[in-house]
């Protein structure tokens, strides 16, 4: 948003690619920089309307509505980052599927999916300096920086809502590769344990197995065995914060290259075998939209490193399933 737009009053014709949304996330939006207590005390003091009215901060947006946006100051004077050609090269050769509704884009390792906390640019702020064009553009969930593979993201906002109920519901299926140390134990299919956050004192977030934490569900599926490890497939019942590392982690089997939740000793067989990275990998994405009847299956092969990774345990020789 330029300079000039942000120093006058401006009137916003409100269309379906915004219906449904609250009026305090849409100021956000359209403010970019505003701080959430300014944007709560211009909705207060009546400085923002809608339909010429007053409303609250929870207001939901409707088609047709016109929003007034009062003249605002924010600390954004700086310019935002502006991602490089190279950058936008590999995001635009990284789409795997679009269509009238969703991008799936088959996220590169190390690259995060927003910007924010000491990341400059993310995928999706690179994603809206490629397509200007396109109103609306918004993750639909979200995937670790290191963690590579299918990411889902919406064009209109009355799928993202569709989705994201799917998605409550548990009725994504959304599958994982990663490769553990060690023998996994046969029987063990499905990891049903509560998660909780909780900060360490350098401020570093975490997650634990904790009674009071949220409920959280995973099944897991032997791909091959390995003389020093053993590829698993992991389908998600719910979507947690590190919910696969943690559970896993749980069990006393770490993933590979987890630098979060595995020991010294795993770090450093990792490296003996060629990884270098994370190797956890968001292999597809499965579901039917109810509004279309639509079924989309994505599929995202392994990358060539963790490829390499597996060619090289195979070297080693194989255990039987």
């Amino acid at each position: 948003m330029d300079s000039a737009s942000i120093n006058k009053v401006r009137k916003v014709a409100i269309d379906c690619s915004s219906s449904g949304q609250r009026i305090d996330n849409f100021l956000m939006r359209e403010l970019g920089g505003l701080p959430k207590s300014k944007i709560y005390n211009i909705i207060r003091k009546g400085e923002v309307r809608v339909n010429g009215g007053r409303i609250k901060p929870m207001y939901k947006l409707k088609d047709g509505d016109e929003v007034r946006i009062p003249p605002v100051r924010t600390n954004q004077d700086k310019a935002k980052p502006v991602a490089g050609d190279g950058l936008k090269e590999l995001i635009g050769n990284s789409i795997i599927f679009e269509d009238d509704a969703f991008i799936v884009v088959d996220k590169p390792t190390g690259l995060a999916v927003h910007g924010g906390s000491g990341i400059n640019i993310g995928l999706i702020e690179v994603l809206r300096q490629m397509r200007q064009d396109e109103r609306f553009l918004e993750l639909v969930h979200r995937i670790d920086r290191d963690t590579s593979g299918c990411i889902l993201i919406a064009k209109k906002r009355s799928r993202l809502r569709e989705i994201h109920e799917l998605l409550r519901t548990n009725k994504v299926d959304k599958r994982y590769c990663l490769l553990v140390r060690g023998s996994w134990q046969q029987g063990l299919a499905v990891i049903d344990k509560p998660l909780k956050k909780f900060n360490l004192k350098s401020g570093e977030r975490m997650v634990r197995v904790s009674e009071d934490g949220k409920k959280s569900v995973t099944r897991i599926k032997i791909l091959q065995r390995y003389n020093q490890a053993t590829l698993l497939e992991a389908k998600l019942e719910t979507g947690r914060t590190h919910q696969i590392r943690v559970h896993v982690a749980s069990c006393g089997k770490a993933i590979f290259g987890d630098e979060k939740y595995s020991s010294k000793d795993d770090l450093e067989l990792n490296k003996k075998i060629g990884g270098k990275r994370l190797f956890l990998h968001s292999a597809s994405l499965e579901f039917t939209l109810p509004s279309s009847g639509k079924k989309y299956t994505i599929v995202s092969q392994l990358p060539d490193d963790l490829k390499a990774v597996l060619n090289n345990l195979q070297e080693t020789g194989e255990l039987n399933a």
